[in-house]
């Protein structure tokens, strides 16, 4: 699997409680783009709308070589495409206070199929970020130590 797009931002402000791989409904000058590494997840959530989960401000940028007539718009909303249980977990977790539904990552699986995946996350706090950050330079400075004895 190789990550055409991620939200490599949603670990610093999110923590992530559980994690779905959702297929997702894509334009061809979408994928196109996509294949270009054309995308961003930074502001995008997902939300569900008459029982289907919708990908919501996710920017995929319009294909270089589609022209006007063909080409898509850069923030459409994307259909996901997940099984009932799913999405009733999704829809179950979204009505808890303080969780929240974020794309982590737009991927190709093994036969080239463009997935999402998709986590039930809580926004995290600022104290909560600095002590993420001061965990991560303490492990890092154990292993910089580990190495040079």
């Amino acid at each position: 699997m190789s990550d055409l797009v991620s939200n490599r931002k949603a670990f610093h402000d999110y923590e992530v409680l559980e994690t779905f791989e959702a297929g997702v409904v894509l334009l061809g000058s979408e994928i196109k783009s996509l294949r270009n590494h054309g995308g961003s997840l930074q502001d995008a959530y997902i939300d569900i709308r008459k029982g289907a989960p919708w990908m919501i401000n996710a920017s995929i940028a319009p294909y270089s070589h589609g022209g006007a007539a063909f080409n898509h718009p850069e923030r459409r909303e994307r259909k996901l495409l997940m099984h009932k249980r799913e999405i009733e977990t999704l829809r179950r977790a979204t009505q808890e206070k303080g969780l929240t539904l974020i794309p982590l990552a737009i991927y190709l699986n093994k036969k080239g199929i463009a997935k999402v995946k998709v986590a039930i996350a809580k926004g995290k706090k600022a104290y909560d970020k600095r002590a993420s950050m001061k965990e991560r330079e303490d492990t890092r400075a154990m292993e910089r130590a580990r190495r040079e004895s």
